[in-house]
Parts: C-alpha cells; structure tokens; sequence
C-alpha cells in the first residue's frame, strides 16, 4: 500500500508556505531544503517543514491539497497552528 502526503513547507514562522503533495515525502522535503528544484520553493528559501499528512489515496490528497490551496491564508496558518503551534521543523532528525 502507498501512502501519500499533503504538506506545507515555511521559511520561518508566519512566513511564506507552499503545499504540496508527494508520494515520498522524506525525498521531496531534501529537494526543497537544498533547493534541488527550481521554482517556488527555492526562489522564497522554503526550507522547514511545518504540516504534513498522510493519505492512503492519491485522488483524496490532490483533493486535499486543492482544498488547503483554496483556503485564505489565515485557515491555513491556523491549520499549522493547531498540530504545530511554534512552527517546528517537522522532519529535523529524518537525515
């Protein structure tokens, strides 16, 4: 079974984010800390991971992702809030 997530990527607390979704998310997340794609992400030093969640279905976690990209700015800062209140980098330790 894969398992996919939905995740946001911040440069500091209450900065710029970026939701994205992959089906390997330790991979994905070393792309964007080292700035391996171009885009986005590299342009705006998006290096902490601060929200992530997992989905056994790729179709529910591109609803998922649309769905957080569509809310205002403030629903999504809340969402980070709410499992991650001082904007921790989730995947310190991962390498």
């Amino acid at each position: 079974m894969r398992i996919f997530h939905v995740y946001i990527m911040a440069n500091k607390r209450n900065g710029t984010i970026y939701t994205g979704v992959t089906n390997n998310i330790a991979n994905r997340v070393y792309q964007h800390k080292h700035k391996l794609v171009p885009g986005f992400t590299s342009r705006y030093g998006l290096d902490r991971l601060v929200y992530y969640e997992e989905h056994n279905d790729i179709r529910m976690a591109i609803a998922r992702e649309k769905q957080i990209k569509g809310w205002t700015r403030k629903k999504k800062l809340a969402l980070i809030e709410s499992l991650n209140p001082h904007w921790n980098d989730l995947s310190d330790g991962w390498d």
